[in-house]
């Protein structure tokens, strides 16, 4: 699990900040952050052992990953980039602001679960809820939900 998480790392810092294609960009960064989430989700449900520098490692594979999202949200979201083969809502762009808020919000909470390495499976179940009820919030609000 540790190298894995480490390439993902890798790659996130591997991209330029120009994004060709919007789309296809956010999604690779977004099926990329589910990855390092649902890793660290089988840690929480116990499903994988607790281990104190893969967490480390996979969370700051998150914060990579969030900072990147974050610095390139209007190259990722520029008007015209709502159609197509897309589970973004048109919200995103009626309410920039806020969309930038809510990922702003996550990038927080992601440096905070990092700055305090959970030093075991309940502290990361904490600071996982955390982050996940951030995800869900932005998803509910910025995201449409494919049929």
């Amino acid at each position: 699990m540790r190298k894995l998480i480490l390439a993902i790392s890798m790659l996130a810092f591997a991209g330029s900040a120009a994004f060709a294609d919007p789309v296809a960009d956010r999604q690779a960064l977004m099926k990329e952050r589910g990855k390092i989430a649902a890793g660290l989700s089988k840690v929480v449900k116990g499903e994988t052992p607790y281990d104190a520098a893969s967490v480390l490692t996979a969370l700051q594979a998150l914060q990579a990953n969030a900072e990147k999202f974050h610095a390139g949200v209007d190259a990722l979201f520029p008007a015209g980039s709502d159609t197509g083969d897309t589970t973004a809502s048109p919200k995103i762009w009626q309410d920039m602001a806020g969309f930038k808020t809510a990922e702003g919000k996550y990038l927080a909470d992601v440096k905070a679960a990092v700055a305090a390495a959970p030093a075991d499976a309940d502290a990361l179940k904490a600071q996982f809820d955390t982050i996940g009820g951030g995800c869900g919030n932005c998803h509910q609000s910025y995201r449409v939900k494919k049929g």
